[in-house]
């Protein structure tokens, strides 16, 4: 078996061709992927696609681009509009960087999303990942886009891995991309091996014998199963904190703008009969949302920030 880092351009250009191919047939569908590609659309959708999941994110874009049409509508928003209108898809301050984004994109770029990724660093809530995807996505720019389905296949198509949760370092990843990815297309190249990677080249059972480029794959056949032990969080009432976060957020949603007094929210949230010390949990939670920018506290009352 030839490994692809010591494979010939003619090779690569095959492999090309076969993964393109299949995901002529299998391509998922998704709202940012249809039709005419709109800047705007790849920068929300890849922000809202940073920590929730895809099928989530296809149900939840369009309400979200129906309230903001354009990036002018975006960057007016308020705090409270923008978390308003982010409900369901989790960790609330990525939607005010998005509109801080949206902002810095008006201010600085003529409201014209950037088309190159350390352009595209550059503004709120935007690293590494994010900027690569929205230059290969939106303008079809050649670049690599590593997300955590691209970093699977690439880690299995260099050597044989051991488990299926083994992944190659960064760097090496980055030089297998730079070899195989087709110069012609990027943007169509980046969401067959993301898909391949979903579908098929899974964490935990991958289906070998239905990859096109099985015959190929160091790995394929070969991994024994395991799973990765997630990184713990800090925990209350045996629930982890950033579920409390969405709670508080939830409720302050259906307060309108009129917001709640603090006990009123706590005794929602924590129930009638909430000890002292789980008020001041509460509390300090209504710190942490104040200095993201989410809530705004005025006496006794709190309120979604505008």
């Amino acid at each position: 078996m030839v490994l692809l880092t010591e494979s010939s351009p003619n090779l690569r250009m095959e492999i090309a061709l076969q993964l393109l191919e299949w995901y002529r047939v299998h391509a998922r569908s998704f709202p940012w992927r249809s039709g005419r590609v709109d800047p705007y659309m790849v920068l929300v959708s890849e922000t809202m696609l940073q920590q929730t999941q895809a099928s989530r994110v296809a149900e939840l874009l369009p309400p979200f681009l129906e309230m903001f049409p354009s990036i002018h509508t975006l960057a007016s928003a308020s705090n409270a509009d923008v978390v308003l209108r982010w409900k369901g898809l989790g960790y609330n301050s990525r939607a005010l960087r998005l509109r801080d984004a949206a902002r810095a994109i008006v201010e600085h770029h003529g409201g014209v999303v950037p088309s190159t990724p350390h352009v595209l660093r550059s503004l709120p809530g935007v690293g590494p990942y994010t900027s690569a995807a929205i230059a290969c996505f939106a303008y079809d720019v050649w670049t690599v886009v590593l997300d955590v389905n691209v970093r699977r296949v690439y880690s299995r198509w260099l050597r044989a891995q051991a488990t299926t949760t083994d992944v190659a370092p960064e760097p090496e990843l980055i030089a297998l991309a730079e070899r195989i990815i087709p110069r012609d297309a990027p943007s169509a190249w980046h969401h067959a091996v993301m898909d391949l990677g979903a579908t098929i080249c899974t964490a935990r059972r991958p289906k070998c014998s239905a990859c096109p480029l099985s015959e190929l794959c160091p790995s394929s056949g070969t991994m024994h199963e395991t799973v990765r032990l997630r990184r713990p969080e800090p925990i209350f009432r045996g629930e982890p904190r950033r579920l409390w976060r969405g709670r508080v957020v939830d409720v302050l949603r259906q307060a309108g703008a009129s917001g709640m007094t603090l006990s009123a929210l706590s005794t929602t949230v924590l129930g009638s009969d909430a000890t002292d010390d789980e008020h001041q949990w509460l509390q300090d939670l209504y710190g942490v949302l104040e200095r993201d920018g989410l809530v705004s506290r005025k006496g006794r009352r709190i309120t979604l920030a505008h």
